[in-house]
């Protein structure tokens, strides 16, 4: 961690491969991830290794403009490549300059590096090494947004603290913490010293929303005290109001998957007065007014659904506003629940999803992904696991590496016969001493 700009990475010769002048060459991202696309296409880990380390040294530049260029290089080889056997090893080393530049860079390395940041816990998948990036990027990302800077680089930072607690969280309580940051850029409280309550621009609200329902679909497994979600239930139901579109189709999708979740759902009996037996306690009103709430986000569903369009609106957003609440709405009163289905690879692969929580993880991954969201979910563990896909492997393979992948199959057959062939013949041979 204490490497000096003047570091150099070295071969296996010895020879300085490396120096502060070349580190300068990295300024170009796309010859930077065209290093890469050669060294893959070698199949040279050495090659690997060594671009890998290229990006590394010139993150250690004084030079703004050089880290922002290895920032963006590592983003493109993150989304176009499996890097998980590169970086397993030099994780730490990448999130301890990540995190430097979300503190010290400006706002364009800073999102770059919240980026870069998601796209290594996803390449980490679950397990202590996407924990301790949680642990150790939440301090950083949880200030960027208590400081509520440029929208750019909250947008970031609530788009990679959604990613890194998704993959790298135990346990409720740390989802917990990351939900709390999350909803008080949603629902910001007074300041301690100004009363005045700060609201966020309808672009940072939008992915404030987006950011917490996504991570709110973790937590169906757990506990749920259902008497704590009035009050944000309430206000999500509030912002279907609002005047920006996508704060509107946001919070839907927030209020969808508390439908599903149950967290709307109080019955009578649960609610009677534990000591009486009576229905008619604070629990009851409680019961009733969750009852009125559901009424009405219903009523502001179908409103939605059928919104007209005045002058100069955009069809394509207002289309996918209807269509959305009407999903929003046949669930809520028919219990019919979305469904998507998407090719991945070859002819028997296909991605489905059921639920809302199933397609919000989705539509997240696939938008902070980006183009490399069908690289990710053809070759990526943890997003085959997430979305249940049993990845036919040959299916995802090179023509050459099939062939190995296929002669090695048959001769993992061969061994099996042989061995069966072998046990049955030891079988016999003491059956007839046997006798």
């Amino acid at each position: 961690m204490g490497k000096s700009k003047k570091s150099k990475v070295r071969g296996g010769g010895g020879d300085d491969l490396l120096d502060s002048s070349d580190a300068d060459s990295v300024g170009s991202s796309s010859t930077a991830l065209s290093d890469l696309s050669i060294s893959y296409a070698t199949e040279n880990v050495n090659s690997h290794e060594f671009v890998l380390d290229k990006y590394i040294d010139a993150l250690y530049e004084k030079r703004g403009s050089t880290r922002e260029a290895a920032l963006a290089s590592l983003v493109d080889a993150f989304e176009s490549f499996m890097l998980g056997g590169l970086v397993e090893n030099k994780y730490a080393t990448l999130l301890s300059l990540f995190n430097t530049s979300i503190k010290k860079g400006s706002t364009k390395e800073a999102c770059l590096a919240s980026r870069a940041i998601g796209l290594l816990s996803i390449t980490l998948g679950a397990g202590s090494s996407s924990h301790e990036t949680m642990v150790e990027s939440h301090p950083q990302l949880s200030k960027v947004l208590q400081t509520w800077s440029d929208a750019s680089k909250m947008i970031s930072a609530l788009d990679c603290l959604a990613v890194v607690t998704f993959v790298g969280a135990t346990d409720l309580a740390e989802t917990e913490v990351s939900l709390k940051a999350m909803w008080d850029v949603i629902h910001p409280k007074s300041g301690s010293n100004v009363g005045t309550v700060r609201k966020p621009r309808p672009p940072v609200l939008a992915a404030a929303l987006s950011a917490w329902t996504f991570l709110l679909t973790t937590i169906g497994s757990w506990r749920i005290n259902t008497d704590s979600w009035k009050e944000p239930i309430a206000f999500l139901s509030t912002l279907l109001g609002a005047e920006d579109r996508a704060v509107r189709m946001a919070a839907g999708e927030a209020l969808a998957l508390c439908f599903e979740l149950n967290l709307l759902d109080i019955s009578p009996s649960e609610d009677a007065d534990d000591d009486t037996g009576v229905p008619g306690s604070s629990k009851g009103k409680l019961f009733l007014d969750m009852q009125a709430l559901k009424a009405k986000i219903a009523g502001l569903a179908s409103n939605l659904s059928a919104e007209a369009g005045g002058k100069g609106a955009d069809k394509k957003n207002l289309s996918d506003q209807r269509d959305l609440f009407q999903r929003i709405l046949d669930f809520v009163k028919y219990g019919e629940c979305p469904e998507e289905s998407m090719k991945i690879a070859g002819k028997r692969d296909v991605l489905r999803v059921a639920s809302w929580s199933e397609l919000i993880q989705l539509n997240f991954f696939k938008r902070f992904l980006g183009r490399g969201f069908l690289k990710h979910v053809q070759d990526n563990g943890l997003l085959q696991d997430i979305f249940n896909i049993k990845a036919d492997k040959a299916e995802t393979l090179s023509s050459n590496d099939k062939k190995i992948f296929r002669s090695g199959e048959e001769k993992g057959r061969a061994l099996k016969l042989n061995k069966d062939r072998r046990l049955a013949q030891e079988r016999k041979n003491a059956g007839m001493f046997d006798e």
